[in-house]
């Protein structure tokens, strides 16, 4: 019986040390003192039992347990085994970070004491956040990657299709050709900017010059006297034109005499008619012979 009771107690003791080896493998502490809470997630992919749960990237304990909460479908229930110094307040944020080399691991933003008064005690259930980092944000630019990418791709493909055109050897001779006229037209403006900018804008300032002095010439000139010549040759019209209106003039009466109008035009008339007459009648009027004769 005694070496049968050595044999069992050897078993039990075997059996005792691989249940501890185990948990120590896993991370758990063989004394275990570490205060839990149940923190739920819409998605706990990539993480697993033993994940490392950080604060500010210290190691404070580690995942215990994973469960699928079957009272609200669509959640998972995450058992993290913490630090009893840690004191975890309402409002603390708690997420789950995918790492670049695989796996997740849960990172704690523990709530100020000013922000609550409130605080978590061993057993609770905390609402935590959709997953973040580096993952996380690499994630939600996958969209914009693949729509730069498609842009890209559609620039190479119009470069390729501009570099294999036929006409590009033609459109490149019409650049060149058009850089040396643009070239030759910099140089032609570049002599007028240098030789003749400066030469005309001397002619004008002399020109400018020339009217300024002409200007001071004008103010030193005493243009009364030519105004008062002015006026007194216009008066002088007036009074003309007065004694011409006046009826007392011979042009006036003429003008104003409307039977004085009446003999002249019918003097006018009789002039006329004679005048008429003598070039048809002229015999009438002159008699000329070489021998003396007179016509009958």
């Amino acid at each position: 019986m005694k070496k049968e009771f050595k044999i069992g107690l050897v078993g039990i003791a075997a059996l005792l040390a691989l249940f501890l080896g185990i948990n120590f493998l896993k991370g758990k502490a063989l004394l275990n003192t570490d205060t839990e809470y149940y923190v739920r997630f819409t998605n706990a992919k990539g993480l697993g039992k033993s994940s490392p749960v950080y604060v500010d990237g210290f190691d404070v304990g580690i995942v215990s347990d994973i469960k699928y909460d079957y009272v609200h479908p669509g959640n998972v229930l995450v058992e993290i085994s913490v630090d009893p110094r840690l004191v975890l307040r309402h409002g603390t944020n708690i997420t789950i970070e995918a790492s670049l080399m695989g796996g997740s691991t849960v990172n704690i933003a523990p709530a100020k004491e000013s922000e609550s008064d409130k605080v978590y005690v061993m057993g609770d259930t905390i609402i935590g956040n959709d997953m973040s980092g580096l993952m996380g944000q690499a994630a939600g630019m996958i969209p914009q990657l693949t729509e730069i990418v498609n842009k890209v791709d559609t620039l190479v493909t119009s470069l390729n299709r501009l570099t294999n055109d036929p006409r590009l050897p033609m459109i490149l001779d019409n650049v060149e050709h058009v850089t040396a006229d643009l070239t030759r037209t910099t140089q032609y403006l570049n002599t007028v900017v240098g030789k003749d900018l400066p030469q005309l804008a001397r002619t004008y300032n002399k020109v400018g010059e020339n009217v300024l002095a002409i200007t001071e010439n004008f103010k030193t000139v005493d243009l009364n006297p030519t105004i008062a010549g002015v006026n007194s040759t216009i008066a002088n019209v007036n009074a003309m034109v007065d004694q011409m209106r006046s009826p007392k003039g011979s042009l006036g009466a003429l003008m104003a005499d409307r039977s004085l109008y009446n003999s002249l035009d019918s003097t006018i008339a009789s002039v006329d008619s004679l005048m008429t007459d003598i070039k048809a009648r002229p015999k009438r009027y002159v008699h000329f012979s070489v021998f003396g004769r007179k016509d009958k």
